[in-house]
């Protein structure tokens, strides 16, 4: 029997913390609650879970610092939940490294739907994948890897996170070709997420912070539609 996926709960209000750990236990995942920010980077590499569901309004260490602190160490999945809703909190929040933005107070088929779809991304290859199945592009300096979910470049593998990688392997497989945001959003993150364009904006600048544009290759912004993979001769 496969182990259970480890989830762990970080919220300061404990009936909340109590609900979502019910919701994720009949749907057979394993949860570990703490109720504070130095509690949650205390027992991350203690529990080792699969994903974090992180509330950004914790006491003492708040949810954007404990994000901050993890993503230097692990690229565990993070799920940040607040009553906050403005597009700052929600562009922050995916700036320092969390993976998707929940408000509350949310509903429950959403929320599982959500923690599922993300540790989707997370998982490795199950089975070895014949030579003609691999998904890979590669471009001067650059090679994106979807099969084995790597990236190199200059010769060095470049640390990302899955999303950032479907992004870039989406838009490096059809070069020159134009993509709104709209359709970003839809392929990369699929109809069961519901957010805002700026996500992708705040990806594409992430991306942009750990490969550099190419002489004959580059991110391209089109001003007023979306973004491309430019390609030069």
């Amino acid at each position: 029997m496969a182990a259970k996926q480890k989830i762990l709960i970080v919220d300061d209000d404990v009936n909340i913390a109590e609900l979502i750990s019910l919701y994720l236990t009949k749907e057979c995942f394993e949860t570990k609650m703490v109720h504070d920010g130095e509690s949650a980077l205390a027992e991350f590499p203690q529990y080792q879970p699969n994903l974090i569901l992180l509330d950004l309004m914790l006491p003492g260490i708040d949810g954007y610092q404990v994000c901050r602190e993890l993503r230097a160490q692990t690229d565990t999945p993070i799920i940040m939940l607040s009553a906050k809703g403005e597009i700052f909190d929600k562009v922050l929040g995916l700036e320092l490294g969390a993976d998707d933005y929940m408000m509350k107070p949310f509903d429950s088929k959403e929320l599982i739907a959500r923690v599922k779809a993300v540790l989707r991304r997370y998982q490795p290859a199950r089975h070895e994948t014949a030579p003609s199945d691999i998904r890979r592009v590669h471009f001067p300096d650059l090679t994106v890897n979807l099969t084995n979910y790597s990236v190199e470049y200059l010769g060095q593998t470049v640390d990302m996170p899955p999303k950032e990688i479907e992004l870039l392997y989406f838009l490096a497989a059809s070069p020159n070709q134009v993509f709104t945001r709209e359709q970003l959003l839809d392929h990369i993150w699929g109809y069961e997420y519901v957010g805002d364009t700026r996500t992708v904006d705040v990806h594409v600048k992430r991306i942009r912070e750990k490969i550099h544009d190419h002489d004959t290759w580059s991110i391209a912004t089109v001003w007023g539609i979306g973004y491309k993979f430019e390609v030069r001769q």
